[in-house]
């Protein structure tokens, strides 16, 4: 059960980590660059409670489904 527990969180917070990326990735291509503005200036305008909201729901919702997957591949 531990291991379980351990692969979720594992798993979870990639899927966090990759959704944070990406939104840092443009918000600071999109928005900062042209503006002057430095890494830090982005990472605070993304780093929301919202957007970690958004970004739990979505993690839970993929790893739901990535188990699903492989549950059928079996």
């Amino acid at each position: 059960m531990a291991k379980a527990l351990a692969r979720a969180g594992v798993e979870i917070g990639f899927i966090l980590f990759l959704f944070y990326a990406n939104l840092l990735m443009g918000e600071f291509s999109r928005s900062g660059e042209q503006r002057g503005h430095r890494l830090a200036w982005a990472m605070r305008d993304v780093i929301t409670p919202e957007n970690l909201v958004i970004g739990l729901v979505a993690a839970v919702i993929g790893f739901g489904v990535v188990e699903l997957v492989r549950k059928r591949l079996e």
